[in-house]
C-alpha cells in the first residue's frame, strides 16, 4: 500500500438538516491537516465543501479545490485555498480530483455525492484504480445506500465481492485507521 499523502473528500454543496453533518466535516478537515495530509475536494466555499475546507486551512493544511468554470460563475468557488483549479466540466473536474488524491472518503451529500461516488466506484470495479474507498456513514446517512447494494447483489446484478471495493465506517477516527490498513482487493469482482 503507498503512504496517503492526499485525502480527495466527496461531500454536499449544502450543509445538510442536522448540525452534526457539519461538525463532522469540520472534524475531518481538522484531523486531515493535523496529520499532515493534503484534502482535495470540489473546490465550492459553501455546504460540507466550505466547512472541511476552512477547518483543513485554519489547522494549517494544504486544500486544493477542482470546480468547474459554470459553477464558478455562480460565485461559489473558494478563493482562499492553497490552489483552486477551474476546469471546463464535471467529467474535468472528477478526473482531477482523483488524479491528485491518494484515496477518496465519502461524506453526506445529495445526487452530486453520489455520482462522484457511484462513478469512483465503477472505476474500481474495473480496475482502473486501486485506491481506499471509505464511506462515512454518519449517524446513519448512508445505511440505504448500504441497503442498496445488498439488494442488488441479492438480485444478482453484483457480486457480493463488491464489498471489498470500499468501506463503511461510523466515525472519523475509523477513517483513518481504515487507511492505515487499506489493502486492495485480492478478486476479481467484475
Amino acid at each position: 500500500m503507498t503512504t496517503i499523502t492526499s485525502i480527495c473528500v466527496y461531500c454536499g454543496s449544502r450543509n445538510g438538516a442536522l448540525p452534526f453533518f457539519k461538525d463532522s466535516a469540520r472534524q475531518l478537515g481538522h484531523e486531515i491537516a493535523k496529520r499532515q495530509k493534503r484534502l482535495v475536494y470540489g473546490g465550492g466555499q459553501v455546504g460540507l465543501m466550505g466547512e472541511v475546507a476552512d477547518a483543513a486551512l485554519a489547522k494549517g493544511g494544504e486544500v486544493i479545490g477542482v470546480i468547474p468554470k459554470f459553477i464558478e460563475n455562480w460565485e461559489v468557488g473558494h478563493h482562499g485555498l492553497s490552489k483552486l483549479h477551474v476546469v471546463e466540466n464535471m467529467h474535468e473536474r472528477k478526473k482531477m480530483m482523483y488524479e491528485l488524491s491518494d484515496c477518496i472518503v465519502v461524506l453526506p451529500g445529495g445526487i452530486g455525492t453520489l455520482d462522484e461516488t457511484f462513478e469512483i466506484l465503477t472505476w474500481r470495479q474495473l480496475q482502473i484504480h486501486h485506491k481506499p474507498i471509505i464511506i462515512l456513514d454518519d449517524k446513519g446517512f448512508w445505511r440505504p445506500l448500504q441497503d442498496m447494494l445488498k439488494a442488488i447483489v441479492k438480485a444478482g446484478f453484483a457480486d457480493p465481492k463488491i464489498f471489498e471495493l470500499f468501506s463503511f465506517v461510523s466515525t472519523i477516527e475509523d477513517i483513518f485507521a481504515t487507511l492505515s490498513n487499506a489493502t486492495s482487493p485480492s478478486v476479481d469482482v467484475h
